[in-house]
């Protein structure tokens, strides 16, 4: 039976950080220049209903130097939902490829893809989470503290999808997650419950920003109107006064505390220039590792290690 990656929790605890050790070694093989191509004669096909620089670049170049090839159907390519049945679709690239990447809009779409494609599906990205991206941030966590023990995560923004995806990895590594945001843009209630009902990791959400930082490990932050919600920029402006990362804000959290971003930013709106530029900053280590993680994901759903 194929399996896929549509939500971090998809995968036990045990299988997460397997894979964050494969990671680990596919990354160590990158930086040698070590000859590795368990992807040499198979397909990756990259659906994008939402186009992004960093999960192009990261998926085509990661399953290129892995010895595959990785082909880009661009929005105008597909209109997945729009132009042809998704059932369809999933399919037909079934029968030409070995497995599927999608970056969409509506989460149903990649659950409905899944279900009828032969091949593995790998969830890129939805409105409603964004599994592979916090596969790498919690590897970037662990190469930088060494270990995920004693984990305080401070979230600072809107309750988005990379909340979401936090709040599914709780459920399955022991954390203390604590996301503040204005009333009104909190996360999904039922995963909020969903993460609390598993028993493992303290879950808090809350309106005041130096609450969520003070003693974190990792405070992170993201855009405060993602694609899709561009229209609503100057109210939520308004509305997130107060929720900026600032030096102030980083001040509260341990002195080894990292700052985070999924990237892309806008700095002087979420995050402050000189956060985004300090000592504390991982960003670019987060944006390299998605490239390993996701290779790995993929060695996963392959079988190929």
């Amino acid at each position: 039976m194929k399996k896929d990656f549509l939500h971090v929790d998809d995968w036990d605890g045990e299988t997460i950080l397997a894979v964050l050790d494969l990671a680990s070694r596919v990354k160590a093989k990158f930086a040698a220049r070590e000859k590795y191509l368990p992807f040499e004669g198979l397909t990756l096909a990259m659906v994008f209903a939402k186009p992004s620089a960093r999960t192009r670049i990261s998926f085509e170049t990661g399953f290129f130097r892995l010895g595959g090839h990785a082909i880009y159907l661009s929005p105008s390519d597909i209109e997945i939902g729009k132009r042809e049945a998704i059932k369809d679709i999933a399919r037909v690239i079934g029968r030409y490829n070995d497995i599927l990447m999608a970056r969409l809009f509506d989460h149903e779409h990649i659950i409905e893809l899944a279900r009828y494609a032969s091949i593995p599906v790998i969830n890129g990205l939805t409105d409603y989470n964004h599994p592979c991206q916090i596969m790498a941030d919690i590897f970037s966590v662990l190469e930088h503290r060494g270990n995920l023990d004693d984990l305080k995560v401070a979230y600072i923004g809107d309750g988005n999808n990379i909340v979401h995806s936090w709040l599914r990895l709780a459920t399955r590594l022991p954390m203390h997650f604590v996301c503040a945001c204005p009333p009104g843009y909190e996360p999904d209630r039922d995963t909020v419950e969903k993460a609390r009902s598993a028993g493992i990791s303290t879950i808090e959400i809350v309106d005041d920003p130096g609450h969520a930082a003070r003693d974190a490990d990792v405070v992170y932050t993201d855009v405060w109107a993602s694609m899709g919600k561009k229209h609503e920029f100057e109210e939520r402006k308004k509305r997130f006064q107060g929720f900026t990362v600032t030096s102030e804000l980083m001040a509260l959290a341990k002195p080894e505390a990292c700052f985070m971003h999924c990237l892309p930013a806008q700095r002087g709106v979420e995050v402050t220039d000189q956060v985004m530029e300090s000592k504390a900053s991982i960003i670019f280590d987060q944006a390299e590792n998605r490239m390993h993680v996701q290779n790995a994901i993929m060695l996963k759903l392959l079988k190929k290690a």
